[in-house]
């Protein structure tokens, strides 16, 4: 799974990858040796990381937290991919315009606008399909259809950039 996590400001990409019991992970691309064990139910926990160990104290909730490492406070942000791509969608609806991005990775089943179309805030501008399930992306805002980055039958990643709507005035 991949993270955007921002510690004091500066954005970082996690991949955090778990097989066998065995943790995986890079930092900015970087392969790290990190293990951890939680201490107890209250947010310690003990991280071996390259060979160091650290006592690590977290406070919050899966999506904004503090950590404390040897007496230093981190303030810190997290999102996942999918997370980060609504979150994205919400940026370019109040901006009336912007990328619509995958929410995740599934197929395109159905193209439902074209380059020089108006469209009105929540109307489908394609069916993506996911796990089984056909999803509905919505515009999210009124804007005209300035280009569509995908085909029908495109197999797309999370994230991806599947149509780019301007602002109407």
């Amino acid at each position: 799974m991949k993270y955007y996590i921002t510690v004091n400001g500066k954005e970082h990409q996690v991949d955090v990858v778990e097989r066998l019991g065995v943790l995986r992970v890079a930092v900015d691309g970087k392969a790290l040796e990190i293990d951890y064990q939680e201490a107890d139910n209250l947010g310690q926990v003990a991280l071996l990381c390259e060979g160091k160990s650290f006592g690590l104290s977290i406070e919050g909730d899966e999506h904004t937290l503090s950590a404390t490492i040897a007496g230093h406070l981190y303030a810190v942000e997290i999102e996942d991919e999918r997370e980060r791509a609504a979150h994205a969608a919400e940026r370019a609806q109040a901006k009336g315009g912007g990328v619509v991005k995958a929410t995740m990775p599934g197929i395109v089943v159905r193209l439902l606008v074209k380059e020089g179309d108006s469209v009105a805030k929540d109307q489908p501008l394609l069916i993506l399909e996911a796990m089984k399930m056909q999803n509905e992306m919505t515009a999210p805002a009124d804007g005209v259809v300035k280009q569509v980055h995908v085909r029908e039958r495109e197999a797309v990643s999370g994230g991806a950039k599947l149509v780019t709507l301007t602002a109407t005035s």
